[in-house]
């Protein structure tokens, strides 16, 4: 979900889609943003359990990368 959705729009995309994963996290203050430097969309970031980034991409992205590093990790 983008910057400029609301939560009901978010709410409502994951029971239309059906999304279970990656978890859909919604955060009203952009803390997330801050802390990982994100200054635009679109945007997407592999990070660790713990939160800590592994690989960022601005724009497209190769979805079998992602699932590449995902299994490294």
């Amino acid at each position: 979900m983008g910057a400029q959705d609301s939560l009901d729009q978010a709410v409502e995309f994951v029971a239309t889609t059906g999304v279970e994963t990656p978890l859909m996290l919604w955060d009203t203050g952009f803390d997330s943003w801050i802390y990982y430097g994100v200054n635009g969309q679109p945007i997407a970031i592999l990070v660790d359990a713990d939160g800590n980034p592994l690989q960022g991409w601005r724009g497209p992205f190769d979805v079998d990368e992602v699932l590449r590093l995902a299994a490294e990790v």
